[in-house]
């Protein structure tokens, strides 16, 4: 012991014994190690033995997932499907939403021009705006998904985000871009809050009938006609039908004009769901007829000219995921019971998400979505019952009887889809 410890009643410092082990490596914390994007592949090649498995990050089981999950159904099973809501609420719970992140985004600037700023269009799929020819530049973003259709046709659907301010130029410009012909929209312009902006021309309010129609009798460059950006866009249409209204909107940019037809859903609220079926497949139903009757005919020459022919429709309600993907999904599950008098809603779900992330947003909704393929397929079996006993009955009738026969099928039909009791 020094002197100076003695004079201060410390003990002297002890000296440490020399390092016989290398110091311990700080530990990685478990949110590090699951930042990683990469495959940790277990490497035994060094013991004398093949690998034997792989981990995968949560990102690629996601994306397995959303490929392989199938559940085809027949008209017997999905009405018993339909039935059982704790079920259906299991497998929703079960598919990936496959989100997309700012940063798997990496589009500079694009936080201006997201209505939701975790609602992001997967990369992949993404529309992208090309500059006008007479202006060039780079290309520009809109929040907007190309989504696969029926049988993965590519692009039959456009899925995007309720158009804002700032936004309704690039939204025309994508319609006209990709030479889309229908627009769905499946939102009121408020709820609780602003859900769309106006980005199509509005009738005046206030007028009376007489002054209504006089307005509609006038010359096309006076009726109702707005202008959004370097489109000049003229309400040629409207129509109120049962749940929606149907306008038909001329576009026109500098000599080319196009006729662009505006379905509007507003009975479905934002997180909800309606309170009946039918509704909703009537608007599929008059959707898919109208595009019908835009195709050329059955092998006619390709069309050259852009934008001559029917390109995507384009759907959207607010953040573009939910009632977009409750629309979507409803017409892809009804062409595939028609086909194959089957459907699969887990397949048809999973590659909505594979191209957008979020679609179909709440259990409701894809409880709803069930229903109302259930509801389908009754009416389409109830239907095709009746063709075969106006067939069997064909060589019995002369044909002024099988016009009769026909017609009151008909009625029973309308009668059937517009009954809220039936659903």
């Amino acid at each position: 012991m020094t002197d100076a410890a003695s004079a201060l009643g410390e003990e002297p410092p002890i000296t440490p014994p020399p390092m016989t082990t290398p110091p311990r490596k700080a530990s990685v914390r478990l949110q590090e190690r699951r930042g990683s994007n990469l495959s940790l592949l277990l490497d035994v090649s060094s013991l004398g033995a093949e690998p034997v498995c792989s981990v995968s990050t949560p990102k690629e089981v996601w994306l397995q997932l959303l490929h392989t999950s199938s559940r085809p159904l027949t008209h017997a099973l999905l009405q018993q499907a339909a039935r059982d809501t704790k079920a259906l609420n299991a497998e929703y719970q079960k598919i990936p939403p496959n989100f997309v992140s700012a940063a798997e985004l990496d589009v500079p600037g694009h936080t201006m021009k997201d209505r939701y700023k975790t609602i992001l269009p997967n990369p992949e799929s993404r529309v992208v705006l090309r500059s006008p020819e007479e202006e060039a530049g780079p290309d520009r973003y809109i929040n907007a998904n190309f989504i696969r259709g029926f049988r993965g046709a590519p692009r039959a659907y456009i899925a995007t985000q309720g158009p804002m301010l700032h936004t309704v130029t690039d939204f025309w410009d994508m319609v006209w871009q990709e030479g889309s012909r229908i627009i769905v929209m499946v939102t009121r312009l408020k709820e609780n809050n602003e859900k769309c902006e106006v980005y199509w021309p509005q009738r005046r309010d206030g007028l009376r009938k007489e002054e209504q129609q006089e307005q509609e009798d006038r010359d096309e460059d006076e009726a109702e006609t707005s202008r959004f950006g370097r489109f000049v866009l003229r309400v040629k249409d409207v129509q109120e039908r049962n749940g929606f209204t149907v306008t038909d909107v001329e576009v026109q940019l500098l000599s080319e004009r196009r006729v662009v037809r505006h379905f509007w859903f507003t009975s479905w609220p934002d997180h909800h769901i309606p309170q009946c079926t039918a509704p909703l497949l009537r608007l599929v139903e008059e959707v898919e007829t109208y595009s019908r009757s835009l195709a050329p005919p059955a092998g006619s020459q390709p069309i050259a000219a852009p934008g001559a022919g029917p390109g995507p429709v384009v759907v959207h309600c607010s953040a573009g995921i939910g009632r977009t993907g409750c629309f979507i999904a409803s017409s892809i599950g009804c062409q595939q019971l028609r086909e194959s008098a089957q459907v699969d809603v887990l397949e048809i779900v999973c590659q909505l998400r594979l191209d957008r992330g979020g679609m179909i947003q709440t259990p409701e909704q894809y409880q709803f979505l069930y229903s109302a393929l259930a509801q389908y397929s009754s009416q389409l079996q109830l239907s095709q019952q009746q063709n075969q006993l106006i067939t069997q009955q064909q060589d019995q009738q002369n044909p002024e009887d099988q016009q009769n026969l026909e017609e009151k099928v008909s009625i029973q039909l309308q009668n059937l889809q517009l009954d809220p009791e039936q659903n």
